[in-house]
């Protein structure tokens, strides 16, 4: 698959935003809304996550021999297991069990058609089941409402749980009523309800075979579970006379006791719901009793006594035939493959789709691939259709890690996504110009990397070489000939505003004025005035690339904060994190920038000094990514002792320091305050809203999931229409406040192009000279 330019891309971005959007963002939005709460209402919900991801691991860990467990326990209970290599494979397989099917009950004559009729089912999309079924002559009839939709359109799903969430109601009336010509137009969702499960059930009740597929399969039993809430899927499963389940291998669990937290768990994630409507567990092929349609006022038990067909009255069609297609297409080798190995513990419950901001204004059309779309689609779109698929969206995961929260079975979702980008970077042949960089830039990438990304990649090392020839450097870029050069061969934006390098950094700050020696002079002095001189802590401040060379101020702010409340501060010309190359996809740039951070800082965790972090990304990337990048002992090490400078300014004032020492509000004063993504879901939300209200704010945070800039997202030409969408949501809800706060870079700058006005860091409130602009 050629991916799209930028200029392509872009355009079919705003395509979406304008088509799709507002009905993605109402649905998704709705949903995660919903998924908080329940899971917010659930005592027990990290041990129910906890407890899935731990079956989901073993299960993959014993992958073959649950196959095998399978195999014979529904052969056992009179069904067939075939294990598809592939899709062409599980296609001809099923095909052939309709048409064979349909023969032995006399359906299919000359004139004949084979019917079928089918549950949702994201494995058969991957596989494209319908075309290769009509292909071979067989009608195919999707029973799901949103699925049935988006047939009649002839549209593809867009998101794993609400296929058609895409289309309005007004929508569906108005294709309802084109293509049935009902004798009074359709208009309320109850009507169009209403004629979807009459002419449905009709056409489940003439149907030859029923497909669905399978939320789970315990492997000891042959046990398909499905879970849904419209009751088709049942219905597909044991009205018509044979039934094929179709999934993916991963979707085995050893044993009936390991489905109770997934039956559990899956509503709750995937529509917020307790439980869902319908919770079907089938060991087929089931003697149950079919409804006789025909005669429907009948019981369907009786006595003892056997029908006509031979089988004991009640029990049902002693010939009902099953067929367990379990699919690998790929499955196999993602098993095998340690990065994209957590992708298989998915169970499609599409909580990370609704969790993203990028995804509620695109949806899956935009967020997606050939089948799978959200967060965790990078993972399945290269693992079964290969990593050009993958590449087509993969830019607008932008790491905010709000899907690992989301996610029922905690997969690192970011990860898997970044891991992609590298392994996409590396796979694109060299650029003719590649040698002009070979060896001037710091990183450790390969040739045929995007300029774009290397760029952003090498961010620290542009706002070093800008910081030194500050202000020319500032002037020359926003000149109108650069700006269309730098959009032109690096993909800026040249809507966006660039940031005003400083020249003197913070660092420079630093030692000019007096760097460690002043620094516990004045915290010696202002523990002395407070009476408080039993803290003993020491701090090294982390000069992340922003606070060191672009938002100076918010970097002093945290150093005289620090000193005010007695803490003595060191600023040392420390490394970049890697989270600026780790955004582009360039792990073994972010693997050696780790590794020097933690060499520059092992003398000072061995003194026992704190490592205090201002911008929280940087601190995400030490508590989340340093653990694949860093030797065990060494990410622990520096997660246990390093923290972000609100977390930390709580911390010593929960344990005497006197917040009067800061600048402090009268007690009332409001604020609109926004927390960083990763601030979020590293739980550091609370305790700035706490410190703000001791130093007498207000504070009101907003519920926007991403600012929408991210980084180096919101910059790029093909993003930015986006960027400036997902940024609107978050500025509507505070654009009436007089003073907007924000802990993250990003977050600042968009708030402050689409408020026009300054968003200062929460420490530049509290800092005691009142660095508040």
């Amino acid at each position: 698959m050629a991916q799209r330019s930028r200029a392509g891309t872009a355009d079919r971005i705003r395509h979406l935003l304008e088509t799709e959007g507002e009905a993605i963002h109402a649905q998704a939005s709705h949903s995660n809304e919903r998924r908080n709460v329940t899971y917010e209402a659930t005592d027990d919900i990290e041990e129910l996550r906890t407890e899935a991801r731990a079956i989901k691991e073993d299960a993959i860990d014993r992958l073959p021999d649950l196959i095998e467990t399978v195999r014979e326990a529904v052969e056992a209970n009179g069904g067939t297991v075939y294990v598809a290599d592939d899709a062409a494979d599980a296609n001809a397989y099923v095909a052939d069990v309709v048409e064979n099917r349909t023969e032995e009950n006399g359906v299919a004559g000359e004139t004949d058609t084979p019917s079928v009729v089918k549950s949702k089912s994201m494995t058969t999309e991957e596989i494209d089941l319908n075309d290769a079924l009509a292909a071979e002559g067989i009608d195919v009839t999707e029973t799901d409402l949103g699925e049935w939709v988006l047939q009649v359109a002839d549209d593809t799903p867009s998101h794993i749980v609400g296929p058609a969430m895409h289309i309005s109601r007004a929508e569906i009336a108005e294709l309802f009523n084109e293509r049935f010509d009902p004798d009074e137009p359709f208009e309320t969702a109850e009507e169009l309800t209403r004629f979807a499960r009459d002419h449905l059930g009709e056409i489940i009740t003439d149907a030859d075979v029923g497909i669905t597929g399978a939320n789970f399969v315990v492997a000891d039993s042959g046990t398909i579970t499905l879970v849904t809430n419209e009751g088709n899927a049942r219905k597909c499963a044991v009205t018509p006379d044979t039934h094929v389940a179709v999934a993916g291998v991963e979707k085995l669990i050893p044993t009936l006791s390991d489905l109770e937290p997934f039956v559990d768990i899956i509503a709750k994630s995937a529509t917020g719901q307790p439980i869902s409507q319908y919770v079907t567990m089938l060991s087929p092929p089931t003697d149950s009793p079919t409804l006789d349609f025909d005669s429907p006022d009948e019981p369907i038990t009786g006595g003892d006594a056997a029908d006509d067909t031979g089988a004991p009255d009640g029990t049902g069609d002693p010939d009902r035939d099953f067929h367990l297609v379990l699919l690998d297409n790929g499955r196999t080798d993602m098993r095998e493959d340690d990065q994209l190995r957590e992708t298989l513990y998915c169970i499609r419950c599409g909580a990370c789709s609704n969790s993203c901001a990028n995804f509620q204004s695109v949806g899956g059309h935009g967020f997606g691939g050939e089948t799978y779309s959200g967060g965790i689609a990078t993972g399945w779109e290269a693992g079964v259709h290969g990593q050009d698929s993958a590449a087509e969206f993969n830019d607008l995961c932008t790491g905010c890690t709000n899907c690992v929260d989301a996610c029922p079975v905690k997969i690192d979702i970011p990860w898997i996504n970044t891991v992609v980008r590298d392994r996409v970077n590396r796979s694109s042949e060299p650029e003719s110009y590649d040698f002009l960089v070979d060896g001037l830039t710091p990183d450790a990438e390969s040739g045929g990397l995007d300029p774009g990304k290397r760029f952003f990649g090498n961010i620290g090392t542009v706002a070093k070489a800008a910081s030194a020839t500050a202000p020319v450097s500032n002037w020359l870029a926003d000149a109108g000939p650069v700006r269309a050069a730098l959009e032109r061969t690096l993909g800026i934006d040249r809507r966006r505003d660039l940031p005003t390098f400083r020249r003197e950094s913070l660092v420079d700050w630093f030692e000019d004025r007096g760097g460690e020696a002043a620094s516990s002079r004045r915290a010696d002095q202002a523990a002395a005035r407070s009476g408080r001189t039993d803290l003993e802590r020491e701090v090294v401040l982390y000069p992340d690339v922003y606070t060191n060379y672009v938002d100076v101020e918010r970097g002093k702010a945290a150093v005289e904060t620090l000193e005010a409340l007695g803490v003595p501060v060191r600023v040392p010309d420390l490394p970049e994190s890697g989270r600026a190359a780790l955004s582009q996809g360039m792990i073994a740039t972010a693997d050696e920038q780790a590794s020097r951070l933690y060499a520059a800082v092992a003398e000072d965790l061995d003194a026992g000094r704190d490592v205090v972090v201002v911008e929280p990304s940087d601190l995400a990337a030490m508590h989340r990514e340093y653990e694949r990048l860093l030797p065990e002992t060494s990410f622990e090490r520096l997660r246990e002792n390093s923290y972000e400078i609100c977390e930390y300014v709580y911390g010593l004032l929960e344990n005497g320091a006197d917040p009067s020492a800061l600048s402090t509000g009268d007690g009332a004063e409001p604020i609109a305050y926004h927390s960083h993504c990763q601030q979020r879901t590293l739980a550091l939300e609370a305790p700035t809203v706490a410190v703000l209200e001791q130093c007498g704010y207000a504070p009101t945070t907003s519920d926007a999931e991403c600012c929408g800039m991210a980084g180096s997202f919101g910059y790029k030409r093909e993003y930015y229409e986006l960027s400036v969408d997902v940024g609107e949501r978050l500025a509507t809800q505070v654009e009436d406040a007089e003073t907007v706060v924000a802990s993250g870079t990003s977050c600042g700058d968009q708030l402050e192009a689409l408020l026009e006005r300054s968003v200062p860091h929460p420490i530049e409130l509290l800092a005691p000279d009142g660095r508040r602009t």
